[in-house]
């Protein structure tokens, strides 16, 4: 989780790619509505995040049925939509940065539908977890891909069976 431009696609293929579980990109369970809306420069309200939100849990809650272990990214600002996600059995990641390096980062980004303009108001509804793993955004992302494998891999040990 975390804003625009912290880095979770890059980091959650990562991961995913390392751990050989299957990825999911919030962005693509966007409804064409909402992304015309983002790409306008205004954001979304919570009635608008409520179908995107519900159709990543779906997903989620498929996984989980099929015993399947998964990688999902999303933003998921605040804490009601953490909630909404599901806190039950996931591993929830921070990709954190300042104002000034996201900012950057979007403005270098082509063909999104996510503009530069947006990226305040990320910040402004954003609602930091205590609860998830935290990493700066200026670690290198391989460091990061490494930190949360590592801390898979330990969760999933200290779960097997003894």
């Amino acid at each position: 989780m975390g804003v625009a431009g912290s880095g979770k696609t890059t980091v959650g293929r990562g991961v995913a790619n390392a751990l050989r579980w299957p990825y999911y990109e919030a962005d693509d369970f966007h409804s064409p509505e909402n992304k015309s809306k983002m790409a306008k420069g205004m954001p979304l309200d919570d009635a608008d995040r409520a179908p995107w939100l519900a159709a990543i849990r779906a997903k989620m809650d498929s996984c989980r049925a099929s015993g399947q272990n998964a990688i999902f990214t999303c933003s998921a600002l605040k804490s009601k939509y953490r909630e909404a996600l599901g806190r039950g059995s996931v591993l929830l990641v921070h990709l954190t940065g300042d104002f000034d390096t996201i900012l950057a980062r979007v403005q270098r980004r082509r063909g999104h539908y996510m503009k530069a303009e947006m990226v305040r108001s990320q910040f402004e509804a954003l609602e930091a977890p205590a609860d998830a793993l935290t990493f700066d955004v200026t670690e290198p992302p391989a460091k990061i891909v490494e930190a949360i494998v590592a801390r898979l891999k330990q969760i999933d040990a200290s779960a097997a069976p003894t």
